[in-house]
């Protein structure tokens, strides 16, 4: 990465309504996000054994989601806004 882009990446900062969104989903363990998303493969599945296909294919979607809003907990825990706020306290 050259200088340029690196003090073009260190100007950048997050809007008013992505910090707090950032610091709500950061107090969650990312386990919760993996458990929900298995609750929901487990729910679709009894679902379908009950014959309920719509509802089974409702609930067997929410699987996908669960599990970026993890990744996107785990990002913002580890790249998130807060690094960038604690450099540019340090300046």
């Amino acid at each position: 990465m050259t200088s340029m882009e690196t003090s073009k990446n260190q100007q950048h900062e997050e809007g008013q309504v992505a910090k707090k969104i950032e610091n709500e989903t950061a107090k969650l363990p990312s386990d919760v996000f993996l458990w929900s998303s298995t609750a929901a493969m487990g729910v679709s599945l009894a679902l379908q054994a009950m014959g309920k296909k719509h509802a089974s294919l409702f609930i067997g979607q929410w699987a996908a989601p669960f599990l970026l809003l993890g990744i996107y907990n785990k990002i913002v825990k580890t790249e998130g806004h807060d690094n960038m706020s604690k450099s540019n306290n340090r300046r």
